[in-house]
């Protein structure tokens, strides 16, 4: 279960971030620094293991959505620099939501609960079906209207499932 934070903000910058001396890495890092609308800056690391929603290519001037495990430690400079999970540029047409879900599909905040409906389309973040109930997991749920309810329910249009890449 991974404890996701999130900042929001405008990219402001994007720029190659080199993790070593390895030629096969130059070009496959880069560090994305978003500024939120209080003037507060996040750089971002953003490795080929980052899952942006819809496949989105990012630009200078974006407004996104960078989610990051909290509980990971992280190096104490300013701005802060995390680990980029999943990246979500802003569309109004829909909602994301990337947290853990428990047995009854509610996240870990208690703000969301999930109603699969036969269209429901379910993923692994290969882009490939994923055939198991996706209880227990961290998703990235994708959705539009929601009850206004505590937790608000929702039928999603799409869940990607974060599976594990451990064997």
């Amino acid at each position: 279960m991974t404890n996701f934070y999130s900042f929001h903000g405008t990219v402001t910058a994007i720029s190659d971030f080199g993790i070593g001396q390895s030629r096969e890495s130059e070009g496959c890092y880069q560090l994305f620094t978003v500024e939120n609308d209080s003037g507060l800056i996040v750089n971002f690391v953003v490795s080929p293991s980052t899952y942006f929603v819809n496949h989105e290519i990012v630009r200078v001037g974006d407004r996104v959505t960078g989610y990051y495990d909290g509980d990971l430690p992280v190096i104490l400079i300013y701005p802060p620099q995390y680990h980029a999970l999943v990246m979500v540029k802003d569309d109004p047409a829909q909602n994301v939501k990337v947290d853990h879900f428990d047995n009854q599909l509610v996240s870990s905040d208690q703000m969301l609960k999930l109603n699969l409906s036969p269209t429901t389309e379910l993923l692994s973040t290969n882009g490939q079906l994923f055939t198991k109930y996706p209880a227990n997991r961290d998703l990235i749920v994708q959705y539009g209207p929601s009850t206004r309810s505590i937790p608000a329910q929702t039928v999603p249009y799409r869940i990607i499932v974060l599976c594990s890449a451990h064997l």
